[in-house]
């Protein structure tokens, strides 16, 4: 078994340039996933710059409401920050980037759902938006 073919792996937000506004993803349909783990990167580590998850019925986000319990804090500048969201009660749940505690940058926000149970999918729909690489199973030795 790989991991490619046994996730949906894309990108959710586009990263932001150095402000104190929040940054929301876009809503990840978790209908055929059980989980989804959201990633991304913090430039400035301060106690009010963290991401937390939230979850709703609508595909717009209009209706998201934090989920108890999954703020994480950058430990330090430039850190990468994960979030893993497993059996959802709403269907649609996204990634939020809290950053009033100093002015901060952030990294792409990407979202790796897990745990289909309609596989497998055409290729294609596995990786989106701006990933690009290659699926190689016992590879000779050589050249690259």
């Amino acid at each position: 078994m790989n991991l490619i073919q046994n996730i949906k792996l894309r990108k959710v937000a586009a990263g932001a340039v150095s402000a104190g506004t929040a940054v929301n993803s876009t809503a990840v349909d978790m209908q055929g996933f059980d989980g989804v783990l959201f990633f991304t990167t913090i430039a400035t580590a301060n106690a009010g710059n963290f991401i937390n998850a939230a979850q709703g019925a609508l595909a717009d986000g209009s209706d998201a409401a934090d989920l108890e319990g999954t703020k994480v804090v950058a430990a330090a500048n430039a850190s990468g920050v994960w979030i893993d969201v497993y059996k959802p009660t709403d269907r649609y749940v996204r990634c939020e980037i809290d950053r009033s505690g100093a002015n901060t940058a952030t990294g792409d926000i990407w979202a790796i759902q897990y745990a289909g149970r309609l596989y497998p999918e055409a290729a294609a729909n596995l990786v989106t938006d701006e990933l690009i690489g290659e699926l190689h199973i016992s590879p000779a030795e050589g050249t690259a």
